[in-house]
């Protein structure tokens, strides 16, 4: 069994495993007792042989058959890992180091399964992700997933350090005033994880073909692409049509006021980000006025109010996001937003939306 998905028996006699957290554990009914002794004899001490031996030895009333079928629910359910597999080829020893909490983490909410944990945080080394926007959103996403082992990262971002930004922008420092953010931002990432490949250049993403070019300028093509930017306001439309184009997955986040979200997009799979929009204006009817726009309801400024912790949870999301969709851990079904309100927490943020027949992006695909 998992460390993490350890078994215990209730009080009424059954088992529950996998934790209790909502999503992952899951109870069985045990009125004979012997699922209890399995679970207790998977202790990556014994083969399955073994294991179906013991049972049955303590409970000779249970065929083998049954407990064989048992153990192999309980690996199809992702609660079971192979003690006895081999470290897959490639992973280096400080990768056992550096990489072990999060491994254990993926393990943890991993309900497929898999020979080794491991396989995840292998994927995330051959991963190609584009950033664009090393801002509050773009900045935290991109110290995660290089933190994680995402094996290249590429950024992009027009602007320089400002002393403004330094109120939530915890990728750059009072040194950093006056330099080219993505300069700043290699420097800071580089020194966080050398064994990743961080690069990147200071652009400007002023249409669709800027942002084409960018997915399409090296001789591999990225796995996703991370938006933290938010200007121009066209941006996310723009990502939007050309990772349709593309095939791009694509995860994008950001924050208005307390309310904090990020949208995750696979083309071909649930709706688009344009079908999403279209869905939620829908929902909200703001009851505007014919012709007027929605931002009276909720109206831009020229910056953005935030802080370190709006900006910060943004990039955190759409890091969550970016890691499930490399990964597969945990599943995650794409064409949705999801958040948090910092002014009512009991109520987080799921939106969710069918995929539009009329949807002038995705329609016809």
């Amino acid at each position: 069994m998992k460390p993490e998905h350890r078994a215990y028996r209730t009080i009424d006699g059954n088992v529950r495993i996998g934790s209790v957290i909502y999503g992952i554990g899951a109870e069985v009914l045990d009125p004979d007792g012997w699922i209890w002794t399995l679970t207790q004899m998977m202790d990556g001490s014994r083969t399955p042989g073994q294991i179906a031996d013991g049972v049955t030895a303590r409970h000779p009333a249970v065929p083998h058959g049954d407990v064989w079928a048992a153990m192999a629910d309980l690996r199809e359910a992702g609660f079971v890992d192979d003690a006895a597999a081999p470290p897959p080829a490639g992973l280096l020893p400080r990768d056992r180091v550096r990489y072990a909490r999060g491994v254990a983490l993926l393990r943890w909410m991993d309900l497929s399964p898999r020979a080794s944990p491991w396989s995840a945080q292998l994927r995330l080394r051959g991963a190609r992700v584009l950033v664009v926007g090393v801002g509050g959103t773009g900045g935290a996403a991109a110290q995660i997933l290089v933190a994680s082992g995402v094996g290249l990262v590429h950024t992009v971002d027009p602007d320089v350090v400002e002393l403004s930004n330094l109120n939530r922008q915890l990728l750059y420092r009072e040194t950093d005033i006056g330099r080219p953010k993505t300069d700043a931002a290699l420097a800071a990432l580089r020194a966080l994880n050398s064994d990743v490949t961080v690069t990147g250049q200071r652009r400007e993403v002023r249409g669709p073909d800027d942002l084409a070019h960018l997915l399409t300028s090296r001789p591999a093509p990225y796995d996703l692409l991370v938006l933290g930017a938010d200007r121009p306001p066209e941006i996310r439309r723009w990502a939007n049509r050309v990772c349709l184009a593309l095939g791009t997955p694509w995860v994008e986040g950001g924050y208005r006021g307390p309310l904090v979200t990020a949208g995750v997009h696979v083309p071909g799979d649930g709706p688009c980000w344009e079908c999403q929009r279209a869905g939620e204006a829908e929902r909200r009817d703001l009851r505007l006025e014919p012709g007027q726009d929605e931002d009276a309801a909720s109206p831009r400024m020229p910056w953005n109010p935030a802080s370190a912790v709006t900006a910060s949870l943004s990039g955190t999301l759409v890091a969550h996001a970016a890691l499930a969709l490399l990964t597969g851990v945990p599943p995650m079904r794409p064409g949705f937003r999801y958040g948090v309100n910092l002014m009512a927490l009991q109520d987080p943020v799921l939106q969710r939306h069918p995929r539009r027949a009329d949807c002038p992006a995705c329609g016809r695909m």
